[in-house]
């Protein structure tokens, strides 16, 4: 098996670290949750300069590793007894960074499995210490570049409000940055969802997370989830806040929200599958309206228009997430044509 995922990282990491040096910064989030072997077998890999392994979340115990691999890092769909392997994660980590590509361990997510302990809990002074060395020691032991704080929500506020977030990220991000490796955020843009602006100086680039705004339960019944105009308001706020273009990136994402007789989760391969090729060109299967049944997402030529603001601004994009991506690569493929044109723009 291993070396079956040898030879398809090759193949999906060939491009040189020469290459990989002007293309901006391009994250893609790997949801290990969902079969990380599976996941590693989209095509269009080889674009992202940045891919997330999600999620990483410690044991009660504060533990993130053991001999096997890590430790709360479920990597099967409904198996939460097949963590991430030491194998898989050894593997990846050099295919990437064969290419130039960093790896970065995402931490938390919007929901904490079975396995992981309360961060609220850990992130206490008295348990702070210990979590942050074994994550560092994590980094070390598989050549890491960093990790990604994905606390949301309630959750995340409550750290804050405890007066537990910024000082677990300000000395996360000390051991980091003395190792030379890098501290990024994943974030929402609306009150209570924010993270807190005492915790920006330390991260090296803040992932905004711009999309499900939809009705009828949020946003405007019949809204499109992840509309244009909902990307170029976020990116103003965080500039607003003071956060420089370059340390920010946008979210988009490879999946749509369904109403009324459809399902609720669709990726863009599914719609492309039940629906056809040229359902990609638009950002919604039937009529949005609220009571209406619809599928509302990004098309490829919305993903390529928001790809380019990013890259005029000099910001980064984000993907959430790649296996959820048309089987040929599409969706990725159009958002660096319009990453790429952005930043050329810019550079005019």
């Amino acid at each position: 098996m291993r070396s079956i995922v040898v030879v398809l990282l090759a193949v999906f990491f060939a491009i040189s670290p020469a290459q990989a040096k002007d293309r901006g910064v391009i994250v893609g989030y790997v949801a290990a949750f969902k079969g990380l072997d599976r996941e590693m077998q989209q095509r269009g890999l080889e674009q992202y300069t940045q891919l997330d392994l999600a999620f990483v979340n410690p044991t009660p115990s504060a533990e993130v590793a053991d001999a096997a691999g890590l430790a709360c890092a479920p990597a099967v769909e409904g198996n939460s007894n097949v963590m991430v392997s030491d194998a898989q994660l050894r593997v990846l980590v050099a295919q990437a960074h064969g290419s130039g590509a960093k790896v970065i361990a995402s931490l938390g997510g919007a929901v904490i499995p079975s396995c992981g302990g309360d961060w609220a809990v850990l992130l206490q002074p008295q348990t702070r210490a210990t979590l942050v060395a074994n994550l560092l020691a994590v980094a070390d032991r598989y050549d890491l570049d960093g990790f990604d704080i994905d606390l949301e929500g309630e959750l995340m506020m409550r750290i804050d409000t405890a007066g537990n977030y910024t000082p677990f990220v300000r000395d996360l991000a000390s051991g980091l940055h003395a190792r030379s490796k890098i501290l990024t955020a994943a974030t929402g843009s609306y009150p209570g969802g924010m993270v807190p602006d005492s915790s920006l100086p330390y991260f090296d680039l803040i992932g905004i997370m711009s999309y499900d705004q939809v009705g009828p339960t949020w946003g405007a019944p019949g809204a499109e989830h992840s509309a244009y105009a909902q990307a170029l308001a976020d990116v103003t706020l965080w500039i607003r806040k003071g956060v420089p273009p370059s340390k920010l990136a946008l979210g988009m994402p490879f999946y749509g929200r369904g109403f009324g007789s459809f399902r609720e989760g669709w990726s863009l391969q599914d719609i492309a599958s039940q629906f056809g090729d040229a359902q990609l060109n638009s950002d919604v299967v039937g009529q949005r309206c609220g009571g209406c049944s619809y599928i509302t997402y990004n098309g490829l030529p919305t993903l390529t228009r928001k790809a380019e603001l990013a890259g005029a601004w000099r910001a980064g994009v984000m993907i959430w997430e790649v296996g959820q991506d048309v089987e040929d690569g599409r969706a990725i493929s159009s958002v660096v044509r319009g990453y790429r044109k952005g930043r050329s723009d810019a550079r005019r």
